[in-house]
């Protein structure tokens, strides 16, 4: 942990972050629609300001320079500028499909081409992997093991 970090994890005024998620509006950000990217995962930015939502949700107001955007940003979707980054193809709510049958101890749970949603990533290994519900259960999943299940509308991340 950087020095100049609170104990908490938060971050201070100019810090430069990274964002884990890709950003959406919810509603908050003025003059454009509901869903609407506002600022892909990857991107770079600076804290501006700290405050709370709600009175116990702390949310980091972020300048990402690049977009032209300042976005309010929870602390579990940002990490430290210097903290190892492993970019991920899907993220929270993408709809998937298995490529290959997926089971467990050696029995089929779902064919391949089975339709899936992820609702976890975990970044904490060398291989991404998520858990993917799959008709009301979850399993988790190497992301070589998963395919956009909307091909045509899937936004490929960048590199």
């Amino acid at each position: 942990m950087r020095p100049d970090r609170f104990d908490e994890g938060r971050f201070e005024f100019g810090e430069s972050v990274r964002v884990t998620r890709n950003i959406r509006n919810d509603g908050t950000y003025p003059g454009m629609d509901v869903g609407t990217l506002l600022v892909r995962r990857g991107s770079m930015g600076n804290v501006v300001e700290v405050g709370t939502f709600l009175q116990d949700q702390v949310i980091f107001t972020v300048h990402f320079l690049n977009h032209g955007r300042m976005v309010g940003c929870r602390l579990e979707e940002l990490i430290g500028e210097d903290e190892p980054w492993n970019p991920s193809r899907f993220e929270f709510r993408d709809k998937v499909v298995c490529n290959i049958d997926l089971g467990v101890q050696g029995n089929v749970l779902f064919a391949k081409g089975s339709e899936g949603e992820v609702f976890k990533v975990i970044r904490d290994s060398e291989q991404i992997q998520y858990h993917v519900s799959f008709q009301g259960r979850t399993l988790q999943v190497p992301e070589s093991a998963l395919a956009p299940a909307h091909p045509e509308s899937f936004n490929e991340p960048e590199s």
